[in-house]
């Protein structure tokens, strides 16, 4: 039996003003994430005429990327922070300023969009921010806005077995509004929503496994 993932306990309301402050130097701490979440992107394959939402958007560099490869569809984003969306809109309307894009300051648990409207999702560093009870439900949404044939894309840390994992986890106990998000169960998670596993990788990022998939509805 496997063990239990790390709790996130942290309300949202904490949540959304610790992003509010951390918005204007966010990119700082997060610059080992990028090559990685690229790679997700990558793997997600999407197509010139495909819309796209993104869970947690953060600063918009996911964004952009996406505007490099939907040349016709739809970009739409959520993030709890507004702050965060003010700085991603004015990433996106620099660096692409012939493309719009739609962002909304939201919860994963609670998609504000109507069902099999999205052609993908894509979360990075995202998932494992929510409560063990919330992922569940994060994904269920994700099922419920994406079409027969949509497709999701996850970048994660993994919950695996190792030294650099049990370090981590110990310092999200002590700091749980600092070290705020933890490894997780993603591939099983995903089966139990009912999504079938499609590509997966395996990348370190300061030792610790961060894992990449793209499933299918």
């Amino acid at each position: 039996m496997k063990p239990e993932m790390e709790r996130v306990l942290r309300p949202k309301e904490q949540a959304r003003r610790s992003y509010n402050f951390l918005s204007r130097w966010y990119d700082l701490f997060t610059s080992s994430e990028k090559r990685i979440t690229k790679l997700g992107i990558q793997l997600l394959d999407l197509q010139p005429n495909e819309s796209i939402l993104e869970i947690g958007c953060g600063t918009g560099h996911e964004l952009v990327e996406f505007a490099k490869k939907i040349k016709e569809g739809n970009i739409i984003a959520v993030d709890i922070s507004e702050e965060m969306i003010k700085v991603a809109r004015k990433r996106f309307q620099i660096k692409v300023q012939k493309r719009s894009v739609e962002l909304c300051q939201g919860d994963g648990v609670f998609l504000p969009f109507a069902d099999q409207r999205f052609d993908a999702a894509f979360l990075s560093f995202t998932l494992e921010l929510f409560d063990a009870p919330e992922i569940i439900q994060v994904l269920n949404e994700c099922r419920r806005i994406l079409k027969s044939e949509g497709r999701i894309g996850i970048v994660s840390l993994a919950k695996q077995e190792g030294g650099a994992v049990k370090i981590y986890e110990w310092f999200h106990r002590l700091m749980p509004n600092t070290i705020d998000c933890r490894p997780i169960y993603l591939q099983p998670a995903l089966i139990e929503t009912g999504f079938q596993i499609k590509e997966t990788a395996i990348k370190m990022m300061w030792g610790l496994p961060v894992e990449i998939v793209t499933a299918k509805k």
